[in-house]
């Protein structure tokens, strides 16, 4: 049962889903708001301090300092993880240090750090 309704939400257009949330919330008498006195942030951490820790760093950036001794190996890892061409590629290459990728998590940003520093570059995450 569950299983057809989400088919047959997954099928609606979004104002039919606008029309089905305000017929659900006048059917059952609730509201699909927020209530305002609720934290908004993510943690939902109380406003007795806990609002002062320091959050943890989530997007990070891919930085070529140094090509190395195999620019042809360092391009052709370059464009396994972006989404440029030859001559991009290349370009990006040897106008180093540049970016190579924003916003990454840390777990990508270190896996295109490995493969870069494997075949000779040197290689930055901020």
């Amino acid at each position: 049962m569950p299983d057809e309704i989400l088919k047959k939400i997954e099928k609606m257009t979004v104002l039919e889903l606008a029309d089905l949330v305000k017929a659900l919330e006048k059917k059952f008498g609730v509201t699909a708001a927020m209530p305002v006195g609720m934290p908004s942030n993510a943690a939902g951490a109380v406003a007795t301090g806990e609002d002062n820790k320091v959050e943890e760093k989530t997007n990070f950036k891919v930085i070529l300092k140094e090509i190395g001794p195999n620019k042809i190996k360092v391009i052709k890892e370059i464009r396994t993880f972006t989404a440029l061409g030859l001559k991009e590629s290349k370009d990006l290459v040897e106008s180093a240090p540049n970016t190579v990728k924003e916003n990454v998590d840390k777990k990508e940003a270190e896996g295109i750090k490995e493969k870069l520093e494997a075949v000779g570059a040197v290689v930055e995450i901020k």
